[in-house]
């Protein structure tokens, strides 16, 4: 039987993949974001499988109104996927309140709200997926990023929650964690990085100067992903985290393994905490 996707973000970059990998499996799409006059020649090829949806994910209303939508024009929803997002790469000092605002909203209040709107719809239908679309950056922690990882490490342990939660309902919910990929992401984040202030060059100068030489040649393919996710929306188990890519996989197994050390090295500190603790000693310097 043919699914029934939402996909959020939809109309460029790895939303825009997914939706194309969902659409030649046969899928039928509600397919949302804030220009739908991006899905003009889909909408040509693959008429009645593909509907489309104005949608801000900021908005819950909104977002309540999409997933209403798809159920209403395709009698169910079978796979929702929460990829509207973007980052901009600059101090945190130097991030506004605004900005740093619209980065949480978007990056997870949007998944918040789109995610509370299909777990009813999935409830009572018996099942269903649920694929936020996050990145290494939600597991990693990289200077001039702190609005934008803020958001991904929320939606992972968000996701993590729930997921535990609606498990018995027969719904999956899986943080996608990939890494570089060859959108629009990379060019558009480095944007406000580009005038770097001389106090921050210790701390964000090699990561400048890693990006500025990684955009355009990331490792990760965005159809092959888009590929792997219709693939797993076919799966009665998923992980309830997927790294995905082999730069994610390095910068996420060499982080975890840092933490591990750090966590080991602190542990007499750890359990000095506990009535009756022994005496405290400190890891040496």
């Amino acid at each position: 039987m043919s699914k029934v996707w939402l996909i959020t973000g939809a109309s460029r970059g790895l939303g825009r993949s997914i939706l194309e990998a969902a659409l030649q499996d046969g899928g039928k799409v509600l397919a949302s974001a804030r220009d739908t006059s991006r899905f003009t020649d889909l909408q040509a090829r693959y008429g009645d499988l593909l509907a489309t949806f104005e949608l801000d994910v900021t908005n819950e209303q909104q977002a309540k109104e999409a997933v209403s939508e798809a159920v209403r024009l395709f009698g169910r929803l079978d796979v929702l996927v929460n990829n509207a997002g973007y980052g901009h790469i600059e101090p945190f000092e130097y991030t506004s309140a605004e900005d740093f605002r619209a980065q949480i909203e978007t990056n997870l209040f949007g998944v918040v709200n789109l995610t509370r709107a299909a777990i009813p719809v999935m409830r009572a239908q018996g099942g269903g997926h649920i694929f936020q679309v996050s990145s290494a950056g939600g597991r990693i922690s990289t200077p001039g990023l702190s609005a934008y990882q803020a958001a991904k490490w929320a939606v992972g342990g968000f996701s993590d929650v729930v997921g535990k939660e609606v498990a018995p309902f027969g719904i999956h919910i899986c943080t996608l964690e990939p890494g570089g990929m060859r959108t629009e992401w990379g060019h558009e984040a480095r944007a406000t990085l580009q005038d770097l202030p001389q106090d921050y060059q210790a701390s964000l100068g090699d990561f400048k100067a890693l990006i500025d030489a990684y955009v355009g040649h990331e490792v990760g393919d965005p159809e092959r992903i888009a590929k792997l996710i219709v693939a797993l929306a076919s799966r009665a188990m998923v992980p309830a985290r997927l790294v995905l890519g082999s730069d994610a996989w390095q910068v996420v197994e060499t982080e975890e393994q840092a933490r591990r050390e750090t966590m080991q090295r602190w542990k007499p500190v750890t359990l000095a905490a506990d009535f009756g603790a022994v005496s405290l000693e400190w890891p040496s310097e």
